[in-house]
Parts: structure tokens; sequence; C-alpha cells
């Protein structure tokens, strides 16, 4: 129980720091709505039967009907303004509560490192902002405030019990509040494995039938089409497995409170007629008790799919609650002494989870204005140097000086946006003129001004609508927006042919007169730029020549040409 309380507790917080207010307004009129009906119901018994018994008696002609008519209508509408109010609030409180939750939990995804991993499993992420956090919005409506107002709803129905004698409501609000909140969590502990296995086989059916769709073709090619619908069939078998436990549970939880609620119905008539025989009690008031018994039980009935969710809801709190808490802003780099665009000395860093160094003993300075190429290997460490002079990849020992830089990266990480929109990335602030600016230095502008929409033309998944030459371009251009002294550029004309990768080059180049810049790259074109070239091997820089050097040239033959 401890686990669960510490991965409920970064959500609950949230929950009360976002909306305290419409979440209790929420809780309030659920509880008014309950409290309301029970008097109702009460009282319109007790006035059936007042009324009856008038009839028979001489009292008629001096009985109030007016007085309980008004109450009875003043609750009933108590009643329905009350409900829909709740409805209004608990929703409304619980839709804003789930979008902030979405937006930590993306800031949460979005620290240092924690993208990077994403890359590997990117379901991952879409499943966590959409069925985890769907699971999340019935611990509110669902567990917590159902369990508050019927616990509300069995103190003031034991108190309105106990006026008529002590004992019948002391035993009655014993009995409801156990059985009332035992079976639901007799039934949430048999239910949670079956709720955790339902939700791992929709995240694996979703998962799998997704690879089948976008993949079909390299699995044909494979010849693993038939083994995937395999994979698909199991994960559905696994997933209704799950479903016809669960179905059972609710079954059994049914049985359970219409069997609690006929035994407690059973012994309250037996209570009030027993009073009702000794004089202790009129019969109209002892048909107020027995229908206040009966409304008090209604309020436990809600608690139901709470319960069965609950494994669900568990489960999406364990996922979610590690990357909730928002990281504290992460100190910038220190500055490095003027003049210079960075400084290493010594440093070392290994990414997440791995205990092999990325890169050891990196010594390394750049002047401002200076431009360095970084060549190696697949894998020798040239990306992991970007990362660390970005701030994406921590030193761990040595020391690390740099000005503010930006990153270009070998993907193209474009949106189903709008191309103002994914320029917008780069410089939210950026305006018309300067946007068209950056598309012209990119050499965009002409392909932007001859679509239909021209710079809000939407984009599709992954930037469809762009060749792969404009998507770079668009790419570059987010990168003129990005007003920092330090350019680190991962292979930033991989892929295109030769006569756009020139292009793409010889813009970048002069867009960054007076910046610093480091290349990765492994093409002789992107090293040519250069003033200096630093070799790269195991995370180690093992030489580093100067343009006139005989070495800058002996190792620009190295590269693989244009």
């Amino acid at each position: 129980m401890s686990t669960f309380a510490a991965d409920l507790k970064p959500i609950l917080r949230l929950f009360f720091a976002e909306r305290r207010r419409a979440l209790l307004l929420g809780a309030a009129l659920s509880a008014a709505t309950v409290a309301a009906g029970i008097a109702l119901l009460g009282l319109s018994g007790w006035f059936i039967t007042a009324t009856s018994l008038a009839g028979l008696s001489a009292v008629a002609i001096t009985f109030d009907v007016f007085a309980p008519s008004a109450g009875i209508r003043l609750l009933a509408i108590i009643r329905t303004v009350a409900r829909y109010g709740e409805r209004l609030a608990t929703h409304d409180a619980t839709l804003g509560v789930l979008a902030a939750l979405r937006e930590r939990l993306f800031r949460g995804f979005a620290e240092r490192g924690a993208a990077r991993t994403l890359l590997h499993r990117p379901a991952r992420l879409l499943f966590r902002l959409t069925a985890d956090i769907d699971a999340l919005d019935s611990l509110y409506l669902r567990i917590l405030v159902p369990a508050a107002v019927a616990i509300g709803a069995t103190l003031a129905a034991s108190l309105a019990l106990g006026l008529m004698h002590p004992l019948f409501g002391l035993f009655f609000g014993l009995f409801l509040l156990c059985a009332g909140l035992g079976l639901p969590l007799i039934a949430a502990r048999a239910a949670r494995k079956h709720a955790r296995r339902r939700a791992h086989g929709i995240e694996a059916l979703r998962s799998r039938t997704i690879d089948l769709v976008a993949g079909q073709t390299d699995l044909l090619m494979a010849g693993r089409l038939a083994a995937q619908r395999s994979a698909i069939a199991a994960a559905d078998h696994y997933t209704g497995h799950a479903d016809d436990r669960l179905n059972r549970v609710e079954t059994g939880l049914t049985f359970g409170f219409g069997l609690v609620s006929t035994l407690l119905l059973t012994a309250s008539l037996l209570a009030v007629a027993a009073l009702a025989e000794t004089k202790a009690i009129t019969a109209p008031v002892a048909a107020l008790g027995l229908l206040v018994a009966f409304a008090a039980v209604e309020p436990f009935a809600a608690l139901r799919r709470g319960a069965l969710e609950l494994g669900r809801t568990l489960l999406a709190a364990k996922r979610v609650a590690p990357r909730l808490a928002i990281a504290e802003a992460s100190e910038p780099l220190a500055p490095p002494l003027p003049g210079f665009a960075f400084s290493l000395a010594d440093a070392s860093a290994f990414h997440e989870n791995s205990s092999v160094p990325a890169l050891q003993g990196i010594a390394l300075t750049l002047q401002q204005g200076e431009r360095l190429a970084v060549i190696g290997s697949s894998g020798a460490g040239k990306s992991s140097l970007l990362a660390l002079l970005s701030g994406e990849l921590p030193a761990r020992t040595g020391s690390l000086a740099a000005v503010p830089a930006t990153l270009l990266t070998q993907r193209t990480e474009l949106f189903e946006d709008s191309l103002r929109g994914n320029l917008a990335l780069a410089n939210p602030d950026a305006s018309e003129a300067r946007l068209r600016d950056a598309l012209a230095a990119a050499g965009l502008l002409a392909d932007v001004e001859a679509m239909p929409r021209g710079i809000d033309t939407p984009l599709g998944e992954g930037g469809l609508g762009l060749s792969g030459g404009q998507s770079r371009r668009l790419a570059l251009a987010r990168l003129f927006l990005r007003d920092t002294p330090l350019w680190l550029l991962d292979e930033p004309t991989e892929g295109l042919d030769g006569a756009t990768a020139r292009d793409v080059l010889c813009r970048l180049s002069a867009m960054a007169d007076g910046r610093s810049l480091v290349i990765a790259t492994h093409i002789r074109r992107e090293a040519a730029i250069a003033d200096r070239i630093a070799v790269i091997e195991g995370g180690r820089i093992s030489e580093i020549s100067r343009r006139g050097e005989a070495a800058f040239e002996k190792t620009l033959d190295r590269l693989r040409p244009d």
C-alpha cells in the first residue's frame, strides 16, 4: 500500500494544485445531490403515510399538507439543480486536470535524456498521454467522490435513524460502512490483477496492430505477416480473457450489493416495526426511517465501477508518476572565457542506464567564429559530443563551459501542423517578415509561395507533403530563427542529392557568418567548410588538424566524397 500511496501522491497533489476549488465544489454538489435524494425519499414516505393515516381519522381537517408539499418540491428542485451542477463541475474539473496532467507529462518526457530514450519506443509516449491519462479520470470521478459521498450519506442516515433509537442508528451505520466499503475493496483486490492485464493487453493489441499496418511491406518481405497476425490474435485473446474475469468480479460485486441491501432493508424493516409497535415512533416516522435506510445504500453502488478500475488506475499512476514532477530548471552551462565558444577539460559522459562511457577524457576548445568538423566512424561519439555541448548529455567528470547553442539533429522532426506552426517552434515571437527571411535564407520561400495556402499550408504527420530536400530546408529555416552564437550540426546534408546538399551548405555557411559551428560528419563537403577537424575514436579525440596543414588535407581525403 505504501507503493500505491507513493504513486498516487504526485497525482493527487497535481489534482488539487490545478483545480482545488472546482474539485471541492464538485464533491460538495455531489454530496448535496445524494443528501437531497435521501431527504426527498424519506419526506415523501412520511408525507404519504401521514396523509393516509390522517384521512382515516378525524385530524384530516387540521392536517397541514402545504408545508410537506413545499418541502418535497424544494428538495426535488435542489436535487435536480445539484445534479446538473455536479455533472458540470466534476467533469469540467476532471477534464482540466487531465489537460494539466498531459502537459506536465509531456514536459517530463521532454527532460534531458528522456526524449532520446523515447525515440526507440515512440508508442510508449502515445499510450502514456492517452490511455494512462484517461485511466486517471476514474480516480476522482469514480473513486474519491463516490467514496466520500457514500461515507457522508451513511453518517447522515445514521444520525437520522439514531434520533429514532441510538442503537438502530449505530448498528445501521457500522454495518453499512463495513459492507458498503468492504465489498468494493474486496472486488478491487480481486480485479486489480485482471485490470492490469487488460491494460497491458490493450496496449499490446494497439501496438501490434500499428506495427502490422505501418510495417506490412517489411513484414511481407520478411515472411512475418502471418506471425504478426497471430501475435495480434494472441493479444486479443489475452485481453478478452481479462475482460471475462473482470465481468465475473463485477457480477459477484453486484450480487454482493444486492444481498447486503436486502439484509439491511429487512433488518431496518424489522427495527422500525418493533419501534412502532412499542410506540417509540409513529407509523409515518417508521416509513421515513425505512426509506432513509433504503436511499442510504444507493451511493455505495457508484463505487462498483471504481472498484473494477482501481487496478488500471494504480497502474497508470505508477507509469505516469515518475515523469510528473517538473524537472527543476537545469542550470545553464558555465560561460567560457571571453573569445571562446566552448571549452572542454577532461570531460567524460555516459548515456542513461549505460556503464560504458560515451565520451571520455575530452579536451577541446573552440574560439568564437571558428568552425570545427568532428569525424569518426558510426558509434565513435560524434553525436554524443554534440549532445554534451548542447546540454542534452551531462558531463559526469571534467568541466564544460559553453555559450548557448542550437542543435540540428540528423532527423528532421516535423509535426502535423502548418508550415508556420513548425517554424514557430524555433521562435514563437518571430514576425511574418522574420519567418519569410528565414525561409528565403534556407532556399524554401519560392516553394512555399507556390503552395495554395503559402506559409499556412498544413503538413501531414512527419512533414508529409514536403520532399526530403524541402523538409531539410525547413529544418534549416528553424535553425536560422534561433539566434544563438553556437550551432551544432549533426550530418546536416545527409540523404540529400549533391546539388541540394551543396546549396544547403552554401546557405548555411553564409548565415553562420560570425557564429561558431561544430559539424559532426563523414562527408567531405561538410568537413571542407571547417577551420579545424577533430577525429574521434571510441569516445576519445585522437587527432586535431587545422586548415593549411598537410594533416588537414589528408583527413579530408579519408572522408566520403560528395
